[in-house]
This record gives C-alpha cells, sequence and structure tokens, in this order.
C-alpha cells in the first residue's frame, strides 16, 4: 500500500479501516506519487491558488461561514472553503490559515439543527437540498478529524462527527441512495455522492460503517449508469446522462470501494470525450449540463481522474488546470454567475491543489 498520512495525522487515527466495509484502496500506479505530481502545481498555478486562498480569508464572514447571496453561511460552503485550505496544507489551528479552518470548524458544530441530530444545515440559508450542504460539511469535519490539538473541540466534533455520520446512515433509502432532506424517501446520485464521500472520510477517521451501506450504495450508482454510454444518470433507470452526473458517479463507485471494473472504466472513458479545454463550450467549457453544474462536476472529474493515476491524470490535469486559470477573476476568486462565489473558489482551489496530496481523502 503506497498512502501517504496527511502531515502530523497518526496511524492511530486511520486503525481498522478495511474492517466493516468501505476501504482503501491498494495502488500500483506507475511511477508512484511523485511521478503524478511533479511538474503540475506551476507557478502560475502557485500565484493563482495563493490569491484565491487570500480571497476566502478576507472573505470569511466573522461567525467562520463562507458563502454569498442564497448561499449566506451555508454548511456546505463553508466546508468546502476550510478543505481548500486543508488542501494546502493548514489545519485547525496551525499554518497559514488554521485561525480560519478553526472558525470553520467550530461554525459548522453550532448549526446543528435542534431536534435532529447530527442534521448540520443552517436555517438562514436558503438551500435547494440541505443535504449536499450536510454532505459537504460532515466531510470537512472527518477531514478535520485527528489534526486538532485543543481537547474540547476535538471531542466536540467527534461528537458531532458521529451524530451526522448516524443521521446519514439513517437516510439511505431502500434503494440505497439519498435525496435532499434527512429521511429515507427517494434518491439521486448527485446527493448521493456527497454523502457516501462524507462516510468514506468518516470510516478513514476510524468510524464504524456498516458494509450494507456500501454494498447498497453501489448497487444504487451502478443503476444510474447507461451501460452502452458509460455516462451515469440523475437518478436510476431513467433521465439523460451527463458529464457531472458521471464524474459523481465514478467518485461515489471510489468512495464505495469499487476502484476497478466495467462500470469504473466505462465511466472514465466517457468523462475523456469531455476533457476540459477541447473547444465545444464558452472558455473550453461545456454548454448545458456541464457547463451549468461546471465547478461540481470538475471538483469530482478532477478526483475520479487523481484516483485513477496513469494517463488519466496526466491528460485531465494540464487541461482542468489551465482552463481554471483562464477563468480566474480579478479579485482572485472563481465565480459561475449563479451559485456562490465562495463556493466556486473553494472547488478550484480543491482541484488546483490536489496534486498536494494533503487531504486525506484524497491521498494515494
Amino acid at each position: 500500500m503506497h498512502r501517504r498520512r496527511f502531515l502530523s495525522r497518526g496511524i492511530g487515527a486511520l486503525a481498522g479501516l478495511s474492517a466493516g466495509g468501505l476501504v482503501l484502496r491498494t495502488l500500483a500506479q506507475e511511477g508512484g506519487d511523485s511521478s503524478l505530481s511533479r511538474g503540475m502545481i506551476t507557478p502560475v498555478t502557485h500565484e493563482a491558488i495563493d490569491s484565491g486562498l487570500a480571497y476566502l480569508a478576507n472573505s470569511q464572514l466573522p461567525n467562520g461561514s463562507w458563502g454569498t447571496g442564497a448561499y449566506t453561511g451555508n454548511t456546505g460552503v463553508t466546508g468546502v472553503g476550510a478543505l481548500a485550505m486543508m488542501a494546502g496544507g493548514s489545519q485547525p489551528g496551525r499554518g497559514q490559515y488554521g485561525r480560519h479552518v478553526t472558525n470553520a470548524i467550530e461554525y459548522i458544530l453550532s448549526q446543528e439543527v435542534r431536534g435532529t441530530p447530527g442534521f448540520l444545515s443552517s436555517p438562514r440559508s436558503a438551500t435547494h437540498g440541505p443535504m449536499y450542504g450536510h454532505g459537504f460539511a460532515t466531510l470537512c469535519l472527518a477531514e478535520a478529524h485527528g489534526m486538532i490539538s485543543q481537547p474540547d473541540l476535538r471531542n466536540r466534533l467527534r461528537e458531532t462527527l458521529g451524530r451526522a455520520v448516524r443521521l446519514i446512515i439513517d437516510s439511505q433509502n431502500r434503494e440505497g441512495g439519498w435525496r435532499y432532506q434527512p429521511r429515507a424517501a427517494d434518491a439521486d446520485l448527485s446527493v448521493t455522492i456527497c454523502q457516501i464521500m462524507a462516510l468514506r472520510a468518516a470510516k478513514n477517521a476510524g468510524l464504524e460503517i456498516p458494509k450494507r451501506v456500501a454494498d447498497d450504495c453501489i448497487k444504487y450508482v451502478k443503476e444510474c449508469q447507461d451501460r452502452f454510454s458509460g455516462g451515469f444518470r440523475y437518478q436510476r433507470l431513467h433521465g439523460p446522462v451527463g458529464f457531472a452526473r458521471t464524474a459523481a458517479g465514478v467518485v461515489a463507485l471510489y468512495s464505495a470501494g469499487e476502484y476497478e471494473g466495467e462500470a469504473v472504466e466505462k465511466g472514465l472513458e466517457y468523462m475523456l470525450k469531455h476533457k476540459p479545454g477541447d473547444g465545444r463550450g464558452i472558455g473550453g467549457g461545456f454548454l448545458g449540463e456541464a457547463e451549468f453544474h461546471y465547478y461540481y462536476g470538475h471538483y469530482y472529474a478532477a478526483q475520479a481522474m487523481w484516483i485513477a493515476g496513469g494517463r488519466y491524470w496526466r491528460e485531465w490535469y494540464p487541461a482542468i488546470r489551465n482552463e481554471l486559470l483562464g477563468r480566474r477573476q480579478a479579485d482572485g476568486s472563481w465565480n459561475d454567475g449563479r451559485t456562490c462565489r465562495h463556493y466556486c473558489t473553494a472547488m478550484a482551489l480543491i482541484i488546483l491543489q490536489i496534486p498536494n496530496n494533503y487531504l486525506p481523502i484524497l491521498q494515494r
């Protein structure tokens, strides 16, 4: 197993990862980690990352949250903002943005909905589906687990994370997926990836995740795939395939412990047909679904290619890196004009910093 631990994160926090369901992949990538990271973050990219992180730091709200417009105070946006800083090497209370990460974590912990234990959602933030925010917020807490030196905050995070994970497990529906609300009703792929990735991170942190949860998720995700094109639909058995959905589908399979097989390979090949910068849309992006969900889709696509390694990563990262550099705003942020500037900036920064190999969920 060739896998780095994140900075000072101890081996003890990762004990027992292969037991009971979500397992880590044994990687045998050609050339190892260094060949996949070497030279990928260029000097221009470093400058863009630095200015983007500074933008997030300077625009963090006094209560520790991020989010603009209708997304102000959104727990998911706050979570990805903290993840963007952790992807650069900062930890809670340590590093250049350690204070900002701590403040974000404390905000997320403060947003547990009264009467719904473990539900991390701000009532002040409008959202299409609060389980999106819950999934990203839970992922953030799981990634920060083991990095916090303050005993009180560490204990609060651990207890809240346990309740947040339990809520996800209890909200999985009979098909094996998740939907907008914290209840076992219907399901869709875009919410499902947020939940299974959070569970994977929690499993990495040492929490127990029943094997059936991962198995049922794999079954649901595969039922969302079109066998002919290899692309994934929004929901099982019906609906059009799309780039963002396919990226989410492949990473959902990875997160549930399935790294090989026809479903993964066909999904990756479908995505390669939609490589950034091929000129099919504005700024090298794609019109329609891929452009509308640009940052969400590429957040998962870059992860899929990083984990796949080899030619997938070598072809994909320079393409998305250069496209993101071309989309950067004068103030160092990224924005799609539709969702939230903080969200787009955090997603872009996480993508650009993947070669750092700092986030535990992405360590090879």
